[in-house]
């Protein structure tokens, strides 16, 4: 293991940099340097991946022989970047190809019957699923009865009934020796993309796609780890110098460097927005299109989307915290709540936003017609589709992955998929091991805080299954207290040695400290895009913690 002064001299961090960095145990100054600067060379190689060969074989054939491409994605931030990183490359090396999502209102999430139909009235010979297709066997099986080959590019959880398909590319079936499992789907897209410019022997610069690939990684919450931490890595590198101009235009006048987080809050939901709405074409088609006018019009029209989601989510969650305290459902293992006529396209960040805050596996169901597709998430690390598996019996349907799901349930049936869902939710519990909370380190008053944001930036992508390190600032004075969104939300002004900052709360706490008091408090320090030139800001993460 490598020691932190070892670390700062070699590698040029701050104290408390480096001092994050010998938590994790290098063995060598290389190997801590590449964690630092990943490099795309060390990819895995794709080789091992079952399915690759004979898909890029089919999809070649395809292109030689101009035969008609459909791809299919599904309608979240994977789907579309999924489907727009294998459209483009496949148009760019002469493929003839027509692109199509799911869409939650026209047959719902998947290869769906709704979706069959669609992509059979474009006459294709062969179609390609992304980030969807494991478990819809039938609608597969209806491509084969109409004489259409199928590949199948996903990384959701696998049945054991084999895909009628002419190739399966997903790292989590049996046998698959490719070791990385946790590829989104973009990511599985640009290997096949890869794989296709070899075969067919075309100039193709897969680089020029990563920005798309971070977002659509980051945007499934994808494990950052192993390959998906060097492509977002990489595709971080690119975001503020995309050579798409709908992705330009999302950056707008950004001062700073994207971080994960960033690309979590303010890219990816605006890719989700037209999908819970309406159609999610129009993300599709601003990643797709070429001319900067059109390119801007549609991000504008996107920007109005989500402005409107945003409204029809704090509504939808008001609603919620009220079937909660009525129902007392906080009190329970599990939160499983649902009314006819809520908009089954928010459910999903609801669902989210209540596990967050009650620290429970919820579930969020807009019912129609007797009829609730809802949303599933959980604590990290919680097994959600095990959860599931053990109370299939009371459910429509379901699928998903273990972070990440979704279920259909008749309204008759709501009573018992709640009471199965709790009782596999306590079962699961106990055995279910809590990950380790976000490495803390002391701050070093020797360093300046801009040399701890420039750190913090290098320690980059941070997110799922790899959190950024907290910097603990201990007895720190508050000078003012401010309120923002009628009070929605919080941030101090810090004095930390000789330095002003601002410390941003998230949602306003029910105990704000006073101005003059001291605090501790801990967070991950990042460059303020807001001000730029260098100046930088906290993000809080726990509690403010009151100090006599």
């Amino acid at each position: 293991m490598i020691d932190a002064p070892a670390l700062r001299e070699a590698l040029g961090l701050s104290h408390t940099g480096a001092r994050a960095l010998a938590h994790l145990a290098f063995p060598t100054i290389e190997a801590a340097g590449a964690h630092l600067a990943p490099k795309l060379g060390s990819l895995t190689n794709p080789e091992r991946m079952c399915g690759r060969a004979e898909a890029v074989d089919r999809l070649a054939r395809a292109v030689r022989a101009g035969e008609r491409i459909v791809v299919f994605g599904d309608y979240d931030a994977d789907g579309i970047t999924a489907a727009a990183v294998l459209t483009a490359g496949l148009r760019a090396m002469g493929g003839t190809v027509e692109v199509e999502l799911a869409d939650r209102f026209r047959g719902g999430y998947g290869f769906s019957e709704a979706a069959l139909a669609r992509v059979l009235a474009l006459a294709p010979s062969l179609v390609v699923t992304c980030d969807c297709g494991s478990t819809d066997h039938e609608r597969l099986e209806g491509l084969r009865r109409a004489g259409v080959d199928a590949i199948v590019i996903d990384h959701h959880q696998v049945p054991p009934e084999p895909l009628p398909v002419h190739a399966f590319l997903n790292p989590h079936q049996p046998g698959c020796a490719f070791p990385f499992k946790y590829l989104a789907s973009c990511g599985l897209a640009l290997s096949v993309v890869g794989g296709l410019r070899t075969a067919l022997g075309v100039p193709y610069d897969l680089r020029d796609w990563l920005d798309v690939v971070a977002i659509g990684t980051i945007g499934d919450v994808a494990p950052l780890q192993s390959d998906n931490r060097i492509l977002v890595r990489h595709g971080l590198d690119r975001v503020m110098n995309s050579k798409r101009p709908g992705i330009a235009a999302l950056v707008g006048a950004r001062k700073v460097p994207f971080a994960a987080g960033d690309v979590s809050f303010q890219i990816a939901p605006k890719l989700n927005a037209p999908g819970r709405l309406g159609s999610p074409l129009l993300a599709l088609h601003m990643l797709l299109e070429n001319d900067r006018a059109r390119a801007f019009a549609l991000v504008g029209e996107l920007e109005q989307v989500q402005a409107q989601r945003k409204e029809l989510d704090r509504a939808l969650r008001a609603k919620i915290e009220v079937a909660i305290a009525q129902e007392k459902l906080a009190e329970r293992t599990a939160i499983v709540v649902g009314e006819e006529g809520w908009h089954h396209g928010l459910v999903g960040i609801a669902a989210g936003r209540i596990t967050a805050r009650y620290g429970r596996p919820t579930v969020v169901l807009a019912f129609e017609n007797g009829v609730g597709t809802g949303s599933v998430r959980g604590p990290e690390g919680f097994p959600l589709h095990d959860a599931l598996k053990r109370c299939s019996e009371t459910l429509l349907g379901f699928g998903g992955h273990q972070a990440a799901a979704g279920v259909r349930v008749a309204h008759e049936q709501l009573a018992a998929f709640r009471e199965a869902f709790e009782r596999a939710t306590e079962e699961l519990m106990a055995t279910y091991v809590k990950p380790e909370g976000a490495l803390r380190v002391a701050y070093d008053g020797r360093d300046s805080l801009r040399a701890l944001a420039n750190d913090w930036l290098r320690f980059e992508p941070c997110g799922a299954a790899n959190a950024a390190p907290l910097v603990t600032f201990e007895r720190v004075e508050v000078r003012q207290v401010r309120l923002l969104s009628k009070g929605a939300y919080a941030k101090l002004m810090l004095r930390i040695g000789n330095e002003e900052v601002s410390a941003w709360l998230g949602e306003t706490p029910p105990n704000l400290p006073r101005e003059g008091a001291r605090v501790s408090l801990d967070a991950v320090p990042r460059f303020d895009d807001y001000r730029g030139g260098g100046a930088v800001d906290l993000q809080v993460s726990g509690a403010v913690r009151a100090e006599g």
